[in-house]
């Protein structure tokens, strides 16, 4: 489920490059598992590879980085800014001089398992750090399905990136030093649905890119995978059994997200839209149950309810006053959210995050109108920056997470003022 905000996050493994030299690690045997759950596909698409090939590419969310708003299928241009310069999405169209169209399967699969093309290594911000747990044989669905497009003769961006991160050859100390496949426990004794989810998640998905913090030197820190990481203007946040669970997350719950992007915990916004808008909108309900139950777990947590929270009277109705202001049109006068307008503040998903990261972040930039599988839409939520000064956004964020997501009303104006 890759985004161009999420590959620039990806941009960060860059500053391994001039990383100590260790040796790199090695898969291990629960990969073996990983590429098994892999042939657990859509039994759909199963006889039609390219109809597979389709599937994968979408379930990878491959367009997000390679297709522009405005430009050909897969044909590059896609602006990936970070903080070591700017990373273009390729041309992946079967177009012979800017394209794949020379690429053999067997190239296509050592570029997804280990960022090296015929004629370049890759920058880590393609995500090959979780693509190599793909199977051969999704990788060679996908190759099918490539080479069937049109193509485009579209030139490539060369990255823009500030010295010394421009030396490309300085990927490969990195890669010698931290490209491994950094998988969760070996799935002894788990059901086929969390086996599948956990191909789906790791390696198409590629949840960890995003949801897992990274080490001094960009990589991906095992141990703690999934526990969230903030390493973009809006952070990940925790995604494991515990961490879904404490914001009152089912296995049900995240199936309908995933699906339609809306779910009584919120919708997605930010890095997340784009997700269900391409991705995983369009995966079976067998996968998305599959991952879900990944996600929490076979014998997943009982979700949280909403803790009682003691704070200063007089703080939380000066919040409260804000609230009605500015938000209670739109989100209803106890937070009960309104149908296609806006989503319910009571229980919602980032009001109830233990770090105000997230929710000081949409209050200040606000969120775009969105519209969802169907006919679901919610429009868009303006900004209060210029409206709203630090003192009064924090009497807002305290407000909204003492009342409705259990939170401790701790924000503090110099919280707003550096997100600012």
């Amino acid at each position: 489920m890759m985004t161009p905000s999420m590959n620039v996050r990806r941009a960060l493994l860059l500053l391994g490059t001039a990383a100590l030299l260790s040796a790199c690690g090695k898969q291990d045997d629960s990969a073996a598992a990983m590429q098994a759950a892999a042939a657990m596909g859509p039994q759909s698409t199963a006889a039609d590879p390219l109809a597979r090939g389709r599937y994968l590419v979408k379930a990878a969310d491959c367009a997000a980085c390679h297709t522009t708003s405005d430009g050909a299928p897969f044909a590059g241009g896609v602006k990936l800014a970070s903080p070591f310069g700017t990373f273009y999405g390729t041309n992946i169209t079967p177009d012979k001089d800017h394209g794949i169209g020379n690429w053999s399967a067997d190239d296509l699969y050592k570029a997804l398992h280990d960022g090296v093309t015929p004629t370049k290594q890759l920058y880590p911000a393609m995500p090959y750090t979780s693509y190599r747990q793909l199977s051969r044989a999704d990788s060679d669905a996908i190759y099918a399905y490539l080479m069937a497009q049109k193509p485009a003769a579209v030139a490539n961006h060369e990255p823009e990136l500030s010295f010394p991160f421009n030396m490309r050859f300085g990927v490969r100390f990195w890669n010698w030093v931290f490209l491994k496949d950094t998988l969760p426990d070996a799935s002894k004794g788990q059901s086929a649905d969390w086996n599948r989810g956990r191909y789906l998640a790791s390696a198409l998905g590629h949840c960890a890119e995003c949801h897992t913090p990274r080490g001094k030197f960009g990589q991906l820190d095992g141990a703690k995978p999934l526990t969230g990481a903030a390493l973009g203007r809006i952070a990940a946040p925790d995604i494991t059994p515990h961490g879904l669970a404490a914001r009152g997350w089912t296995a049900a719950d995240l199936q309908t997200f995933f699906a339609t992007g809306i779910a009584p915990q919120g919708s997605a916004f930010g890095e997340m839209y784009p997700v269900v808008h391409l991705s995983s909108q369009y995966m079976t309900h067998d996968d998305l149950r599959a991952m879900s139950t990944y996600l929490l777990g076979d014998q997943g947590p009982a979700p949280q309810p909403l803790q009682s929270v003691s704070a200063d009277a007089a703080q939380l109705e000066a919040g409260r006053n804000v609230y009605l202001a500015v938000c209670a049109g739109c989100h209803g006068l106890s937070g009960e959210g309104k149908p296609h307008v806006a989503v319910p503040m009571h229980g919602n998903s980032t009001v109830r995050q233990s770090d105000a990261h997230n929710l000081i972040v949409a209050m200040l930039d606000g969120i775009g109108a969105q519209d969802f599988p169907g006919l679901e839409r919610m429009q868009e939520m303006p900004g209060f920056a210029t409206q709203l000064s630090d003192t009064e956004l924090a009497q807002l964020a305290n407000y909204l997470r003492a009342t409705y997501g259990g939170q401790p009303a701790d924000v503090t104006a110099d919280a707003v003022k550096a997100l600012r």
